[in-house]
This record gives structure tokens, sequence and C-alpha cells, in this order.
């Protein structure tokens, strides 16, 4: 690793477990934060949903930010903004300013979150990224399993405050980092002019037009050179668009959420018919817009698009399980909250062991295999969970965990690798912003679908063999195994990712009359 990635490196890998462990934490801290500040639960929930909002709807135009004006300075100002809404909410007087703190966090996140795999793409040659990437997916991994256990800890020592204040250090640090570190071969590097002594530049003496050649008439299909396409980097922002997706999103991730808590079903289910108006008046106004803020040779990447559907399915799949799973061991077999954590613990030790494995299998067997393999472990353990009844046993949950871990892991690593590295380094924040969208709204759209379908069989709902939700789990988990079949083969894993058509050499031969 040169001098130059490591901190490239570090800051990547910082910023995104921080965000994995803020949310982890505040679910611990939520019931103390209730108490202490006389909040009516709806208020409560609103921290959460009030960020996840900001965050979702955000994340796309922010890579579209750092593919502008360079990752390192979008990251620098999430990370700096992140670290001071984290101290404000720790000072907070009510919940009226958590609430509105939390969605500038949220703000804050969504500069952050994708300008951590721009700032990789930028960093390294797209066929070393598997690592890094599965360097930053181990620490996710290992920050949302800590979580709850620091933030436990931190509550019951210091208060709900702490855990606020706790990430305010490491993204302090990082974002001064990136604010001294270069930036290494931006896009926006490309639109700086040649030297005027680069011979391979038609302003170099031996390349100029010589008097008599300025006074020779040219023919109009004989140009000399064509003149240079502006850099993608420097595109327009196309505002437009981005409100349009930022109110989808918003409206898609508020609908999910409503519609998971009871009595408010009718509500969500609005706002979700609400987010598909948007996304269809969204989809008229980038076809017709010159700089779509959802640039068409993306959306036209089958790697990439396959890569996304993976990321949105397996994380639906994995989250809404997590969400039966902890009632089930909780009310249903009676276990403390440090118990159901001790059942689910192979999950995250897959999540964090397996990591360092994936870039070599991608390398070896393809990102096609590989993911497909993952998308049936992910399955497997969904499916096993699945079968379970209240009389299930420790080894039972723990092989199930170990399968979700292990899937979840392989996917992520691969998917993430495939989107990242197919996308042109112009777009790289607009894929990173995508990447960041799938993983937040498979949650949501997991975690509803669970809440609904136990919502159907009200007396065996959290036991997983009498119920509707894991099944239906089950098969959104194996909806990654044929997008997982879209994603390139062993053959292709070198290929380059889609970007502009080589220019034409600007020395044609022409036959003048």
């Amino acid at each position: 690793m040169t001098p130059r990635r490591a901190p490239v490196l570090a800051c990547s890998v910082v910023g995104a477990a921080v965000v994995a462990l803020d949310g982890t934490v505040l679910t611990v801290a939520q019931p103390a934060l209730q108490h202490d500040l006389h909040a009516a639960v709806g208020q409560v929930q609103w921290t959460s949903t009030g960020y996840l909002i900001a965050v979702a709807s955000l994340l796309v135009f922010a890579g579209r930010l750092g593919d502008r004006y360079g990752h390192r300075r979008v990251f620098a100002v999430g990370a700096l903004g992140f670290a001071a809404a984290s101290t404000g909410i720790a000072l907070a007087p009510g919940i009226g300013a958590v609430i509105a703190l939390r969605v500038l966090q949220g703000v804050c996140g969504a500069l952050l979150q994708p300008a951590t795999l721009g700032m990789l793409r930028t960093a390294y040659p797209p066929e070393r990224l598997g690592t890094p990437i599965a360097v930053r997916t181990a620490a996710i991994g290992l920050a949302a399993a800590a979580g709850p256990l620091v933030g436990g800890a931190l509550v019951s020592a210091y208060g709900w405050r702490a855990v606020f204040l706790l990430g305010v250090p490491p993204t302090l640090a990082i974002g001064l980092l990136a604010l001294a570190t270069r930036e290494p071969n931006h896009p926006r590097d490309a639109a700086r002019p040649r030297d005027a002594s680069d011979p391979r530049d038609g302003s170099h003496p031996r390349n100029a037009a010589s008097p008599r050649d300025a006074a020779r008439p040219r023919d109009a299909s004989c140009p000399r050179s064509a003149p240079p396409a502006p850099p993608a980097g420097r595109a327009a922002l196309d505002p437009g668009g981005a409100l349009l997706l930022a109110v989808t999103l918003g409206l898609l991730v508020h609908g999910l959420v409503e519609a998971a808590r009871p009595g408010r079903t009718e509500a969500g289910l609005l706002a979700c018919a609400a987010a598909v108006g948007a996304g269809l008046l969204l989809a008229r106004h980038e076809r017709r817009t010159a700089h779509p803020l959802l640039p068409a040779e993306l959306l036209r990447s089958r790697p990439v698009v396959a890569g996304l559907a993976v990321l949105l399915a397996a994380s639906a799949a994995l989250f809404g399980t997590l969400f039966v799973a902890t009632y089930f061991l909780q009310d249903v077999q009676g276990l403390d909250p440090l118990g159901c954590a001790l059942r689910v613990l192979p999950l995250a030790a897959l999540m964090v062991l397996g990591a360092p494995f994936c870039p070599p299998l991608q390398r070896r067997f393809g990102p096609r295999r590989t993911a497909t393999a993952g998308a049936a472990l992910l399955t497997g353990g969904v499916l096993l969970l699945s079968r379970l009844d209240a009389a299930a046993g420790a080894l039972a949950v723990g092989v199930s965990a170990a399968l979700l871990g292990a899937g979840f892991v392989t996917l992520m690593v691969t998917a993430t690798s495939v989107v990242v590295h197919r996308a042109p380094e112009a777009h790289a924040g607009v894929a990173g912003g995508l990447q960041q969208t799938a993983m937040n709204i498979g949650p949501a759209l997991g975690v509803a679908t669970a809440t609904l379908l136990v919502a159907l069989v009200p007396g065996g709902g959290f036991v997983p063999a009498h119920g509707a939700a894991l099944p239906a789990l089950t098969v959104i988990a194996a909806l990654a195994l044929p997008a997982a079949l879209a994603l390139p083969g062993a053959a292709e894993r070198q290929g380059t990712r889609p970007g502009p058509p080589p220019p034409r050499s600007a020395r044609r031969i022409c036959v003048r009359s």
C-alpha cells in the first residue's frame, strides 16, 4: 500500500464504521433518551426516521457532488458536520432539538457515505478494489456487532448522551485527515490543459500548423483534431432531478417505516404510492434533461444494475430476518438482550472473519460464481431459521446465524466491488450513492415486510415455523440468485468498466483534390 492510499483507506474504513456504529448504539439508548427528555414514543421514533429519510434521499446527490468537487472535500465536510451534529445532540435540551440535529446528522452522513467508496475508486486501480472494500465491510460488521454492547455499557455508566459523544473523536480525526490528504487521479484532472511542451498536444511546435497549411483551405470533413468533450466530473448537478429523487426516496423510506408501525399501515402504503408517482416524474425528467443526475451509462450497465439488485435483496432479507429472530429469541424463548446477542454472534463473527476471503474467491472464481454461492448461503440461512419452533436450541439458531453472516458478507463485498469497479471514475460518487441507497432502502423494506406478515398471524407470528414472515423473506433472499447470475463471470472479472469510446486519432489520412 502506498503512503498516499493509507489515509484514504483509513478515512473510508473509519467513516463507514462510525456510521454503522451510530445506527446500532442509538437503538439501545432510545429508552433512556425518552425517559430523560419526557418524550412520547412517536417523537423518539422520529430520531431514527428523520435520520433515515435525510440519508436515503440525499445519497445519490451527495455522490454527484463528490464527482464534481472531489470526494475528499465532500467527505471532509460530511465527517466534520457529523461530529458537530453529534456534539449538538449530546448537549440538546429537548426532544425537538434532538430530532432536528438527527436530521442534520443524516445530511452529513449522506455526504460522508458515498465518498467512502468514491475515494477508494479514485485511489486504487479497479483490479485492486476488492481488498479495501473487504476491509471496509469487515469494519462495518465489527462496528454493527459491537454497537449494542458498547451502547449498553455507555448508557448504563454515563447516560444516553455519551452514546452520541462516542463518534465525535473518530469523525473529527478523519475529517481533518481528509483535508490534509491530496486526492489522487480525480476526473477533473483530465480537464487541465496540457503543458505547451507536451508533444502529444497540438500546440507543440512540432505539431503546430505551418503558415502554408493555415492558408490552404481544408475539407470540412477532415478536421485536424476533434474538440475535446467536456469532462464528466464537471457536468451540471441537475438540481431538478436531485429534488425529485430526494422526494421519491424520502417518501419511500417514510412509507416503509410507517407501514411497520401498528395502526399506520394505510398511511405507509399511501406514502409508498406517492413515492411511485414521484419516481415516474423523475424518470420523465431524467430522459429529457441534458445532464441527468443518474447517468445513462450507469443505468444501462448490466453489472451495476445486477449488483444493486443483489444488495437490495440481500439487505432486505437479512434485516427482516433479524427483526423476526430478535422477537423470537426474547419474547418467545425468554432470553435477555445479552443472551439474544450471543445466540446470533456467529453472524457478526462470519462477517468480520469472512470478508478477507472474498477478494481471493472473486479473483479465482469470478463475481458471478462467488455471489451465487453467497446468495445460496443467505437463502439457506433464512430457510433454516424459518423451520424453527419454540423449542429450538442454541445450535440450530447459531448455524442459521452463521449461514446468514457468511452469505451476506460474500454478497456485500462482491456486489459492492462490481458496482464500484464497473462505474466510470467520473461517476464513482453516483455509483457509491446508489450502493448506499440500496443498503438503506433494503433494511426498511425487509422490516416492513416482516412486520406486515407477522401481523397476519397474531398467535404465532414470532414463532418462525408457524408464521408467514420468514418464508416470505426466504423468497426475497432467493431473488438475489438471479441477480447474482447477471454479474460478470470469471472471464470478465478483469474487464474494463463502461466509459466513453476511445477518441479517434487526430491524424486522419485525407485525400485532397
